[in-house]
């Protein structure tokens, strides 16, 4: 009996398979060896079940993948949860727009969470959504704490294979547990069932998500590897540079100091963030010195 699911887990030889909520353990057929296919945590698979009663089966077909990562390694993500705290730790504005550039060169579509809103005023948090927001990115103000802003953000996930993103004292984890209750059991027990207290170290996980999609349960989005931007290409991942280029009076305008730049006077008369655009100086500062070093 042939049946369609996802691929939650991968550990020693075996390939966790939910299909509709039932989760089976596979092996793959020898044919990916073969093809040099390794099956990934997010695919799209299509198992060969053996036994029904002990939910066992072979992993005979792997569906075409739409984005593959390298850290983590995993499949057919879709969105990132780019988390920043307001306040406790005060939001790293170069780490936020580096995470935007790796998830948009990774084919990802971004999405920007502040949290912790209860710690600061409302002008000023309203200050920071619109710096990205008029950029033309998603953003959802949250609290934990006075449980603000989590329906939004379950609106935004539902349906899509999510990972969060974004540095350690943010609020991912308690963001998490609030979007989906009883979350850190749920995992507990899928742990449980899938390791059988033969596998300890950490891997990436999908987990289900009761109003819809997936969460990544991963040790972590973690590559800020950008080797592959050229500074040349940078501002492509600068969405609300995007539609300037073309009234730049150079073809090749680096929008830095040259005559006639489209989005040099969009800064000057505050149309586009400053502290968007000081963060693509920096960051392609940053890329042209390495291009130098090597």
């Amino acid at each position: 009996m042939k049946l369609d699911g996802i691929i939650i887990k991968g550990i020693g030889g075996f390939y966790y398979v939910d299909v509709d909520k039932k989760i089976y353990e596979c092996r793959a057929r020898g044919l990916f060896r073969n093809k040099k296919i390794k099956p990934l945590v997010g695919d799209y698979a299509t198992i060969d079940v053996i036994s029904e009663k002990d939910a066992q089966g072979y992993v005979v077909e792997i569906k075409e993948r739409h984005v593959e990562l390298i850290r983590p390694n995993v499949a057919n993500v879709e969105q990132v949860i780019i988390t920043m705290a307001v306040k406790k730790p005060n939001p790293n504005y170069i780490l936020l727009d580096k995470l935007i550039i790796l998830a948009e060169s990774n084919f990802l579509e971004p999405i920007i969470c502040f949290n912790k809103i209860e710690l600061v005023e409302k002008e000023e948090i309203i200050k920071i959504r619109d710096i990205y927001k008029e950029a033309g990115y998603t953003v959802v103000l949250t609290s934990v704490k006075e449980n603000i802003g989590i329906e939004e953000l379950k609106s935004v996930m539902k349906d899509h294979i999510n990972v969060f993103a974004g540095p350690s004292g943010v609020g991912k984890s308690s963001l998490t547990n609030l979007l989906q209750p009883g979350l850190e059991l749920k995992v507990g027990e899928i742990s449980e069932k899938i390791s059988r207290g033969k596998h300890t170290t950490r891997h990436s996980e999908l987990i289900e998500l009761d109003f819809g999609g997936f969460v990544l349960d991963t040790p972590g989005f973690t590559s800020l590897d950008l080797s592959m931007i050229n500074a040349e290409n940078l501002a492509l991942y600068y969405r609300e540079f995007n539609n300037l280029t073309e009234s730049c009076k150079f073809t090749d305008c680096k929008h830095i100091n040259e005559p006639g730049c489209a989005v040099l006077k969009k800064v000057e008369n505050s149309t586009i963030s400053k502290k968007r655009y000081d963060s693509y100086l920096y960051i392609h500062n940053e890329i042209s010195s390495r291009k130098e070093r090597y």
